[in-house]
C-alpha cells in the first residue's frame, strides 16, 4: 500500500506479526455488547438479576468502538510495502463478506418466517454495506441489525490504503498531537449535534462512518507510534486497571457526554498494552489458548447474537416480556452458548475456508534492519520493540492464518 520511498521513511514493522492478546480481548468486546443486547432486550424479569446485568453491561455497546480502535491498530501494524491497495480490499473483502452474506440471507428468510414486510431497496443498502450512510431511522440497522458496523468498517478499508502513505511518512510530533487531538474532537460531537436534526442525532454520533472513523485512525496512529518504537503508555496491568476504574466511573457517576471519549483513551492503553506484551514476550492473561480461539470467532458471534435472541425469543412469544426467577440468566446463558457454537461453525465451515480460498497470499515481510535514528529516545524505542520482535519467532504466514488480521 506504499511504495518503497514511503516505506524507507521509518524504520520496517517488527517482525512480530501475530499479536495473540488483542484477539483474547476480542472476545471480552464482543461479550461487552452481548451483554447489553441481553440487557436491552429485557430478557431478565427479575429485578435483582436485571439490575446486576445492566450494572456490568450497561456500557456494553462500547465494545464496537474497540472494535474499531483495534481494528485501527492492527492494519497498520500488520501493513507491508509489498501490499497493493487492490490486494488488499481483496483481502479485507474476502474476510468479511462472507459471513455477512450467511447472515444476511438468514435474517431475510427469518423476515420470511415472521411475515415481516421488508424493503428490497433496504435489502440491497445491508447487502452492499452502505446502510451506515443512509439517516433514515430503522434503514442503518436494516436486515441483520448489527451489521451497520461492517458498513462503517468497509469505509474505513476503503480510506486505510489511501491514507498509509500520509501516516508513514508524518513526524512524530504530529502522530502524538492525533493521539492527543482525536478523542478531543470524538468529544466536541456532542455539542457538535446540535447542528443536525433531532431524528438523525443518534445516526450521527453512533452510526455515521466518518464519525466513527475517528475510532479507527486512533488506533492506526497509535499502531504508527508503536511500530517506530516511539509508543510510550503503560504496562497491561496498570493499563487494565485503569480501563476497569473509568469503565466503573463512567457507569456510575460520569456524564453520558463524557464516555465515549474516556472509553476510548482507555481501551488505546489496554489494546498499546497488550500488543507491546507480545511484541516484549512478557505475560499476558488474554492469549491463553481459550480466548484466542474465543477472540478469533468473535466476528461470527458478534453477526449471529442478536438475530438468535430475536428469532427464539419471538418464536417462543416471549419477546419483550422476560423471564422471572433464575430463568432469566439462564435464557441468557443458553443464547451465550447457542451463538457461540453456531459462530464456532460459521468460523469453521464459513469464515475460513473461503478466506484462504478468496484471499491473495501476502509478500513476504522484510527483515528489520537496523537503522541510523535521530533521537535518543527513538533510538531506544527502535532497539526495544525491534529487538524483542526479531527474537521471538515471528510468522510470515498468509494473512488467513495470522490472528492479528481477523478484525472488523
Amino acid at each position: 500500500m506504499t511504495s518503497t520511498a514511503d516505506a524507507s521513511a521509518v524504520a520496517p514493522a517488527p517482525a512480530v506479526a501475530r499479536l495473540p492478546s488483542l484477539t483474547g480481548l476480542r472476545w471480552i468486546a464482543a461479550l461487552l455488547v452481548f451483554g447489553f443486547h441481553a440487557g436491552t432486550m429485557r430478557i431478565i424479569a427479575e429485578p435483582d438479576y436485571k439490575a446486576v446485568v445492566d450494572g456490568v453491561f450497561a456500557l456494553g455497546l462500547s465494545g464496537v468502538q474497540f472494535f474499531f480502535i483495534l481494528s485501527g491498530f492492527v492494519l497498520v501494524w500488520s501493513a507491508r510495502p509489498g501490499d497493493s491497495r487492490r490486494t488488499f480490499w481483496r483481502r479485507r473483502v474476502a474476510k468479511i463478506y462472507p459471513n455477512h452474506l450467511v447472515l444476511w440471507a438468514a435474517a431475510l428468510l427469518v423476515a420470511w418466517w415472521f411475515a415481516d414486510p421488508v424493503l428490497p431497496a433496504a435489502a440491497l443498502e445491508n447487502l452492499l454495506l452502505l446502510q451506515a450512510w443512509d439517516p433514515r431511522p430503522g434503514w442503518f440497522y436494516s436486515i441483520n441489525t448489527v451489521s451497520w458496523s461492517l458498513s462503517c468498517e468497509f469505509f474505513f478499508y476503503l480510506c486505510l490504503p489511501l491514507a498509509l502513505p500520509l501516516l508513514r511518512r508524518a513526524r512524530p510530533s504530529t502522530l502524538w498531537v492525533l493521539v492527543v487531538a482525536l478523542p478531543l474532537v470524538i468529544l466536541a460531537l456532542w455539542p457538535a449535534q446540535q447542528l443536525v436534526p433531532e431524528v438523525s442525532r443518534w445516526w450521527f454520533t453512533q452510526i455515521f462512518p466518518p464519525v466513527r472513523s475517528l475510532e479507527f485512525w486512533l488506533g492506526a496512529v497509535a499502531a504508527e507510534l508503536m511500530r517506530r518504537g516511539l509508543w510510550r503508555g503503560p504496562g497491561l496491568t496498570t493499563a487494565t486497571v485503569i480501563f476497569v476504574a473509568t469503565w466503573v466511573a463512567a457507569s456510575q457517576w460520569i456524564r453520558a457526554e463524557l464516555w465515549t471519549t474516556l472509553l476510548a483513551v482507555a481501551y488505546l492503553l489496554v489494546i498499546t498494552a497488550a500488543a507491546d506484551a507480545d511484541v516484549r514476550s512478557r505475560r499476558s492473561p488474554w492469549r491463553s489458548r481459550p480466548l484466542v480461539w474465543l477472540g478469533e470467532v468473535s466476528f461470527a458471534f458478534y453477526l449471529v447474537h442478536v438475530l438468535v435472541m430475536t428469532s427464539v425469543l419471538r418464536w417462543s412469544g416471549d419477546w419483550g416480556t422476560g423471564f422471572r426467577g433464575w430463568r432469566g440468566p439462564a435464557v441468557v446463558l443458553g443464547f451465550l452458548v447457542v451463538s457461540l457454537v453456531l459462530a464456532g461453525l460459521l468460523h469453521r465451515f464459513v469464515e475460513t475456508p473461503l478466506m484462504r480460498r478468496l484471499a491473495p497470499r501476502r509478500a513476504a515481510r522484510p527483515a528489520a534492519v537496523p537503522r541510523q535514528r535521530t533521537g535518543d529516545a527513538e533510538a531506544a524505542g527502535s532497539e526495544a520493540v525491534g529487538g524483542e520482535a526479531r527474537g521471538s519467532g515471528g510468522t510470515d504466514k498468509p494473512d488467513e492464518r495470522s490472528t492479528y488480521a481477523d478484525s472488523r
